[in-house]
């Protein structure tokens, strides 16, 4: 298959099999095992400097690995205080300008907590306060998607409808879809006719592009009432894994398929192989 005509498979974050922690032995490790893509992990802040992000780059394409950026966990777009959403807007923008230098597709974030605010509103919140992070990068010629998460936990904003509405109403905004996170926060959507039916949902309101260029997170999970608790390898839990890959291929879905699992390369080679043998 070519590129263009496959789902791409990798970790989040550098394989444990690496020769060191650092981004640049990650992507070499990643091209070694056969995989196609890692997610750069900003998860505690953006440390890694111009001149690094453009080494990165420069690894990446050598080896022809796709890379895309989760940014800090510390982000809140419905903040109470302005100053915490001024730096949520910038932890965002940040963790863009890093991942734009080193040509990666996109960002993943959380985007929010509902703080006991109505649904409604903190949608609208979401949206305004995100808007402005668009408006600048697009300004500064930027052109790199900004990916929010559908989340694991109810007390998130990140129900796949807020995501696919949010990817509908502005631009360079598409979904990342975490099954895990929506199987842990609903305690069900774990079948291929749900699998399915999500991907239907991304089709019908984003257009087939979307499909073309999904960003996905998969993982075994634990969750409770409250959604998520934490994440699982794949064969140590009830998530259904084979099924949504098949649900994938035949929506001829093409784009990053991110493994969360504790044991990242492992998992990412499982599902590589799983789909290719389906």
């Amino acid at each position: 298959m070519t590129e263009r005509a496959r789902l791409l498979f990798g970790p989040a974050g550098v394989p444990h099999s690496a020769p060191s922690r650092s981004t640049v032995a990650g992507v070499e490790e990643v091209s070694r095992l056969g995989l196609d893509c890692m997610e750069v992990e900003f998860v505690q802040g953006v440390r890694m400097s111009e001149a690094g992000a453009l080494e990165v780059g420069r690894v990446s394409a050598e080896h022809r690995v796709k890379l895309s950026a989760h940014g800090p966990y510390f982000i809140n777009l419905n903040a109470g205080e302005e100053e915490k959403v001024i730096a949520s807007q910038e932890r965002i923008y940040q963790t863009a300008h890093i991942a734009h230098l080193f040509g990666g597709t996109g960002v993943v974030f959380h985007a929010a907590f509902y703080l006991k605010d109505p649904p409604e509103r903190v949608y609208e919140t979401v949206k305004r306060n995100l808007a402005v992070v668009v408006n600048r990068l697009v300004k500064e010629g930027k052109r790199i998607w900004l990916y929010p998460e559908t989340t694991g936990k109810v007390t998130q904003f990140g129900t796949l409808e807020e995501i696919l509405r949010l990817s509908q109403e502005l631009e360079w905004v598409a979904p990342c879809i975490d099954f895990a996170h929506l199987h842990a926060r609903t305690g069900r959507l774990n079948s291929y006719q749900e699998f399915s039916w999500m991907l239907d949902q991304v089709g019908e309101k984003l257009g087939r592009k979307a499909l073309e260029n999904l960003h996905i997170h998969v993982s075994g999970i634990e969750y409770g009432k409250q959604g998520e608790k934490k994440h699982l390898n794949l064969r140590e839990s009830d998530f259904r894994f084979e099924e949504l890959l098949q649900a994938l291929k035949e929506h001829n879905a093409r784009g990053l398929v991110i493994a969360e699992s504790p044991n990242l390369e492992e998992d990412a080679l499982l599902l590589k192989r799983t789909y290719e043998r389906l």
